[in-house]
């Protein structure tokens, strides 16, 4: 590194956010910009630690341990200290086909297993990552690249989420003729439809589609596979097929009252919303409206901070957010040591701006849903809840939760979010292909990511399991090598 001493010299410097109030106002994701100087510091920050355990991406405790495309951060992070950005850059785009995507939405794993944290605040390495990319798009740096010389290959990629365009990206750069089967109106799958647009502008995705159509991906909207598209034709029009449809069955919450209007998963609302925003501002009204409506959301996840900041928005009288599990501590926990991911307390924007409005974090921990309350006209007007504990057995084997004596209670809700994760992928599908499926109901798959089925492969969340869009990159990617393997007769000039 250039500057061996500068986590030492320069603090941390968070992220750059408006003002809570000033951007509920709007569905911009607008951030203050930094200078060049403290950009420059923040990169200085990298310690040269010898051992960077940043870009691993291992699994430890279930959960990610540094990077999971392996991103080479140490050496970015001092391109950008010396000021070669557009060296930078290159590094990145080595590893990771959409850093614009992983910069805005990813945890960053990367920052959770940071040396520098195990006894200050970590690099701001999401941060620089967005930097990077984003100065790329600015100047011009970013460009098609279409492949020198064509395979004759054609591969189909069913699903245009991160895996899917990983995989169509990566494929199409090893010179197969890609075709992207995208069943809604847009492409991107959850990166168009399943994130707001506060949090991840929708432009922002258009343009790398527009990139990848120019280098010479060819993508079909308003087209399911199964359904407008006979699933045989597959393996049948196409050299090999790669499955990347999601997580898509949600968790739903079979309780009493479940029936009653007014209450909704959580990507029927965020979809709708996203959809009625580009389609016409929300003129149409084609979307469920929070306006003037005590809301209650159910899960503390990701989605359920993007509920939450998209009902804040649409002028909800207020926000309730239910979570089941116990409130994290502040700092790590003695089972919970470096490099785990950090399970510890934090306020997500959505929180955030809940309590530029209301005084508090809307969360409400250890707390259970009992059964919906409805009115005359069978519409949810109420819920009863009760505080919960988290039972242990001996040597420390979770139980289970049990309700509290006592601490039962009622509260409004007008509206009811349902953001309790993924079940796995839609089966009919991978059933009617013949694929075979692992003992959580995913597409099973081997090293390669092939399936079952010679020439189909599958990867993301419908053979993994609900994960985060950095994992989905890397199984688009490693997919994609598996594929040109299979067509290319165990060649393949893709990178691990």
């Amino acid at each position: 590194m250039g500057k061996p001493t500068g986590f030492i010299d320069y603090p941390r410097e968070p992220a750059h956010a408006r003002d809570p109030l000033v951007r509920i106002k709007d569905w911009s994701e607008e951030h203050p910009p930094y200078g060049e100087e403290t950009l420059r510091q923040q990169g200085a920050r990298c310690m040269d630690c010898g051992v960077p355990f940043c870009h691993t991406g291992r699994l430890i405790a279930g959960m990610a341990s540094g990077c999971p495309v392996n991103n080479l951060i140490p050496e970015w992070n001092d391109l950008v200290y010396r000021g070669q950005w557009r060296e930078a850059l290159i590094r990145l785009h080595k590893t990771n086909n959409f850093p614009e995507f992983t910069g805005r939405v990813c945890p960053a794993p990367c920052e959770g297993s940071c040396t520098v944290g195990i006894s200050a605040p970590p690099v701001t390495i999401k941060n620089i990552e967005c930097e990077i990319i984003d100065r790329g798009w600015g100047q011009g740096w970013v460009k098609p690249e279409p492949p020198l010389a064509r395979t004759g290959k054609r591969v189909a990629v069913v699903g245009s989420g991160p895996a899917g365009l990983a995989a169509a990206a990566q494929l199409n750069r090893a010179g197969h003729y890609v075709t992207v089967f995208e069943r809604a109106d847009r492409v991107g799958g959850l990166l168009m439809y399943g994130i707001p647009n506060m949090k991840l502008d929708k432009k922002v995705v258009e343009r790398r589609v527009r990139l990848m159509a120019d280098e010479g991906v060819r993508f079909v909207t308003g087209m399911e596979v199964g359904k407008h598209f006979p699933a045989s034709r597959l393996l049948s029009d196409f050299d090999a097929a790669v499955l990347t449809t999601g997580a898509t069955a949600a968790r739903d919450l079979p309780t009493e009252g479940r029936k009653l209007q007014g209450i909704h998963l959580a990507m029927e609302f965020l979809t709708a919303n996203t959809r009625s925003l580009l389609d016409s501002a929300h003129q149409d009204g084609k979307y469920i409206s929070a306006k003037g409506k005590h809301v209650v959301v159910i899960g503390g996840g990701d989605t359920g901070t993007d509920c939450v900041g998209t009902a804040i928005r649409h002028g909800a009288a207020s926000v309730t957010q239910l979570e089941i599990l116990p409130r994290p501590p502040d700092q790590r926990a003695a089972d919970n040591p470096w490099p785990q991911w950090p399970k510890v307390y934090k306020l997500d924007y959505g929180q955030e701006e809940a309590r530029a409005l209301w005084g508090a974090d809307p969360r409400q921990y250890a707390m259970q849903t009992r059964r919906f309350l409805g009115d005359a006209a069978g519409r949810v007007s109420g819920m009863e809840i009760c505080q919960i504990e988290w039972l242990r057995g001996p040597e420390g084997k979770p139980l289970g939760p049990r309700e509290i004596e006592g601490t039962q209670r009622t509260i409004r809700a007008d509206l009811v979010l349902l953001a309790l994760g993924f079940l796995g992928p839609e089966k009919a599908l991978p059933q009617e292909l013949g694929c075979k499926l692992d003992e959580r109901g995913n597409v099973a798959t081997d090293e390669e990511k092939m399936t079952s089925v010679p020439g189909l492969f599958a990867a993301g969340d419908c053979s993994r399991g609900q994960s985060l869009v950095v994992w989905a990159i890397h199984e688009g990617r490693k997919a994609a090598r598996g594929v040109d393997k299979y067509l290319m007769h165990g060649e393949t000039v893709l990178p691990p």
